[in-house]
Formats: structure tokens, C-alpha cells, sequence
């Protein structure tokens, strides 16, 4: 009997090292920017006849509208809410989108923009692509809600609240002789408003918005920026992450999750540090 316990917990742990593609199926394609509507057909007419096994998609959710310069790819990494709807498409395209794809034998897996919110410098209004209020500046995004409580500008110990030099793990404080935080993981990348998921209710948010896209029918997440974020806090709020659509998926299946580390050597954060969560890219 203990066998069988500890077997069933190692398979629990190492699920969402499996891509959950249909068996023969083993490449995932990158569709960087499409439409909805355009990867619901590519699926029906090419993706799925071909034998691909799955499509990632760019992040679904809502974000800022830049237009200096006009429109940029990167606009689509500042998150505003967690709302559906970008330039790829509204809700309802990317529901008919993902129930297509599946229908085909062809998953969808979503790049899931978790560690930040938009750039400090986003400002303030309703120009984001929901039409959604934020202000950047008082950290205030209702509609997700966050605010000032849910990021880590007390954190970070840098003169400027970004990453100064990804060579240190920790920064040396010389008043108090301390060792704090990891500067990569605490402070702002670019300048984006780097939240704080050692909170639980950031953790819950941020497993709300995954369970929505799951509820809907994706198999798995690429984890953008996990080089920025604690292991221990991806792995808390991937703890709270359903199971996968049982319309498409076996009871039981749990997301795949590929994790963002760039590691080049040379730094003291390693690709190697993640493994515990899943895959690394």
C-alpha cells in the first residue's frame, strides 16, 4: 500500500511535465501574434491534417495600448487585467478557437504573463485593449483588483527598483550586513511592475486567471519570465491549478508547464532551479 502511495505522488509531481499532446503527435507550433479566428481554421486546415500536436498561442489577456512606437509585439506582455480580449481577438474567439483546435486533436497552450503588470511608466486611463481603467503610477488595476499592496516596490533594494546586475543573487546591504533579496526576482524587469507572489492573494489571482483558461479547454501554460520570479512561488500558485478539461483530457490531467529561464551561464540563477515545476525553455 505505501507503494502504490508513493508511486501515485510521484506521478502527481512529474504531470505537468507531459505535453498532453494525441499520441504520434509530438510538435508544438508558435503562431507569435495570430488572430484567433486565423489559428481556429489553421488548425482545421493544416495543423491538424499534418499531425502537429498543439499551438502556442500568444498571451490572451488584456494589456496596454502603446502607439510610441505604434503597436508594438512587447505591448502584449504588459498586462492591464486578466480580462480576454487583445488584438488576437475578444473572449468568444478565443473560446470557438480553443474548442476547434481540440476538436481536431490540435492543443492550445497559452503564454501566461504572471510576473509583472504593465511598465511604471504605463500612466493612467482606459488605454488598454478591454478599455479597462489602470493607473501605473499608483499601482492601481481594478480590474483584476491589484494595488499598491500586491507589488514588490518595498522589496527591492536597488536605487532605481530594477534589476541593476543579473551577476548577483543577492544583494550585499552594507548598513545592516544583511543578505536580501534576489535582485532578478524582486525588482522590476524594464521597468514592469513586478508583483508580489510571495502573497498568497497574488498567488490566488494568478491561479484564478490559469483556471479560467483551463475551464475553457487549454493544456498547458508557458510561464513568461520565470527567471524573475522565486521557484517556490511559481510552484505555489501552480498547487492551485485545476485539473484539465475532462471534455478533451483524462481525469486527472494536469496542465503542461514550460518555464522561461534564460541561462547563458555566467549567472547565479540557473535553468536548473526550475526543474521542480516543469519543463525549461
Amino acid at each position: 500500500m505505501q507503494v502504490l502511495l508513493l508511486l501515485a505522488a510521484v506521478g502527481f509531481c512529474w504531470a505537468q511535465y507531459s505535453p498532453n499532446t494525441l499520441s504520434g503527435r509530438t510538435s508544438i507550433v508558435h503562431l507569435f501574434e495570430w488572430r484567433w479566428a486565423d489559428i481556429a481554421l489553421e488548425c482545421e486546415r493544416y495543423l491538424a491534417p499534418n499531425g502537429f500536436g498543439g499551438v502556442q498561442v500568444s498571451p490572451p489577456n488584456e494589456n496596454i495600448v502603446i502607439t510610441n512606437p505604434s503597436r508594438p509585439w512587447w505591448e502584449r506582455y504588459q498586462p492591464v487585467s486578466y480580462k480576454l480580449c487583445t488584438r488576437s481577438g475578444n473572449e468568444n474567439e478565443f473560446r470557438d478557437m480553443v474548442t476547434r483546435c481540440n476538436n481536431v486533436g490540435v492543443h492550445i497552450y497559452v503564454d501566461a504573463v504572471v510576473n509583472h503588470m504593465c511598465g511604471a511608466a504605463g500612466g493612467s486611463g482606459t488605454h488598454s485593449t478591454c478599455g479597462s481603467y489602470f493607473n501605473a503610477g499608483n499601482r492601481d488595476f481594478p480590474a483584476v483588483p491589484y494595488s499598491g499592496w500586491d507589488f514588490n516596490d518595498g522589496k527591492c533594494r536597488t536605487g532605481s527598483g530594477e534589476i541593476e546586475n543579473y551577476g548577483d543573487m543577492y544583494q550585499w546591504h552594507l548598513k545592516t550586513f544583511l543578505f536580501f533579496i534576489t535582485l532578478v526576482r524582486d525588482c522590476r524587469l524594464v521597468s514592469l511592475l513586478d508583483l508580489a507572489l510571495e502573497k498568497d492573494y497574488v498567488r490566488s489571482k494568478v491561479a484564478e486567471y490559469m483556471n479560467y483558461l483551463i475551464d475553457i479547454g487549454v493544456a498547458g501554460f508557458r510561464i513568461d519570465a520565470a527567471k524573475h520570479m522565486w521557484p517556490g512561488d511559481i510552484r505555489a500558485f501552480l498547487d492551485k491549478l485545476k485539473n484539465l478539461n475532462t471534455k478533451w483530457f483524462s481525469a486527472g490531467t494536469k496542465p503542461f508547464i514550460y518555464q522561461e529561464v534564460i541561462d547563458l551561464g555566467g549567472e547565479p540563477i540557473k535553468g536548473s532551479d526550475y526543474f521542480g515545476n516543469g519543463r525549461v525553455t
